[in-house]
């Protein structure tokens, strides 16, 4: 089983489903055991905060992800360990709502879509597959 917990600021409309079910089927056949992860749509002042605490960089982004294992290549703990309590926490994905909206009118495509598309771009952090910076 697969548990996404979403989180959002009031204002902000999201589709639940739509992000529950596409995190469901990007981590099927991929996590044999229960998993968690937790999403946050929050907007353009609490991402910058976040990259500003976490990355030092003083402006906002798209996404952010926060993963509970390090899974960078130079670390020795690559692999995930059994949790005592049978749920595996890969982490924490951070999406600018303001962001997505920007994304979206630039590239004709709905807000859920691009939401959708930056959760699954966390995710890919989340279980390590990271891209050249």
């Amino acid at each position: 089983m697969i548990t996404v917990l979403i989180q959002t600021e009031s204002h902000f409309p999201v589709s639940r489903k739509k992000i529950t079910d596409s995190v469901q089927r990007a981590l099927s056949g991929k996590i044999k055991s229960h998993a968690e992860v937790c999403i946050s749509i929050v907007g353009d002042r609490r991402m910058r905060h976040l990259n500003r605490q976490f990355r030092h960089i003083d402006e906002t982004t798209d996404v952010l992800s926060f993963p509970l294992t390090d899974t960078s290549e130079n670390s020795e703990y690559t692999l995930f360990v059994d949790p005592p309590d049978g749920i595996l926490r890969l982490g924490d994905i951070v999406v600018s709502y303001p962001q997505a909206v920007d994304e979206s009118a630039q590239n004709n495509v709905f807000v859920d879509d691009t939401i959708q598309t930056l959760v699954l771009h966390g995710l890919n952090h989340l279980l390590g597959i990271h891209h050249e910076e």
